[in-house]
């Protein structure tokens, strides 16, 4: 599943590429993936004849503000990739993906295609005047984002104080942090040196600051590589991005760790295959417990 760095990967393409586009028209090629509204007809109604203003994310959403021709607002188009979504600017001739499900045509004979090989991935048009999370209403549950000042060491130590699942699955949790998904899962565990397994309210003041850091630090390099393609990830001109290479930890089982030459193990929990070096992430965790009084 594309996560917050594949995510941002596509959104600065977009706004690269397709701000102040116009949409001409469009075409529904599977009609499920229209989850507002779920009429083709009015679907494409409304998206006629309006322009791409500036792109957003949010966790893993795609958030795009809509205008017409004359510059007032016209809602928003909103986009989850889910598990293999790809929004790919192509012209317009260009054989179609064998799983296109929707194509917006723009100037220049120039479209935006939503491919998704699972189906699960979801568009919502959002009519103007009505707040987003009310019809995206994931929005209302996402925790704050990894490079605001809301996801602060105070904050994630709160939310992991009285926690006693594993600490790899909390993450996974995006009321706890927004767009963290099992790839920078494991490589934050990693950099942070936490056990995956280890419980969330046993870990250190310490390792929460270094859990923090390492989140940050891992996705931001992941931006600057382009996010990571192990299958069908792809930017919004079909590139791979380029984090797989360099990842410390996320499939690389039976490899030697890049820090110590361990071997690195995968394990599963809660059903997510989770990948960790058994020596760089065995660390001590008797001293400064958040929950010691």
């Amino acid at each position: 599943m594309p996560e917050l760095p594949e995510v941002e990967t596509v959104c600065r393409g977009l706004n690269q590429l397709t701000s102040g586009q116009t949409v001409r028209g469009g075409e529904v090629l599977l009609s499920r993936t229209l989850a507002h509204p779920v009429s083709v007809k009015k679907f494409l109604t409304q998206i006629t004849d309006v322009r791409f203003d500036q792109w957003q994310r949010r966790g893993k959403y795609l958030l795009a503000r809509l205008k017409d021709l004359s510059g007032q607002e016209k809602g928003w188009l909103g986009v989850h990739l889910r598990m293999t979504g790809q929004l790919l600017w192509v012209k317009q001739d260009e054989p179609l993906q064998r799983h296109t499900r929707l194509r917006l045509f723009c100037d220049n004979s120039q479209e935006l295609r939503f491919v998704d090989i699972r189906t699960f991935g979801k568009v919502w048009l959002v009519p103007p005047g009505q707040p987003v999370e009310n019809i995206i209403t994931g929005l209302q549950r996402l925790g704050p984002e990894p490079f605001s000042n809301s996801f602060s060491s105070n904050y994630l130590t709160m939310r992991l104080k009285s926690r006693q699942s594993n600490i790899k699955t909390i993450l996974l949790d995006q009321n706890i942090v927004a767009g963290i998904g099992n790839i920078y899962a494991d490589e934050a565990l990693f950099k942070s040196g936490i056990r995956p397994t280890t419980i969330a309210q046993q870990l250190t003041l310490a390792q929460v600051k270094r859990l923090r850091e390492a989140i940050i630090d891992v996705l931001q390099t992941a931006i600057e590589k382009g996010g990571t393609t192990f299958s069908d990830f792809r930017d919004v001109t079909g590139i791979n991005g380029n984090y797989g290479g360099v990842a410390w930890v996320y499939g690389r089982t039976n490899q030697p760790c890049r820090v110590c030459g361990t071997i690195i193990e995968r394990i599963k929990l809660a059903g997510r295959s989770t990948h960790f070096c058994p020596h760089c992430q065995d660390q001590d965790l008797e001293d400064d417990k958040m929950n010691t009084d």
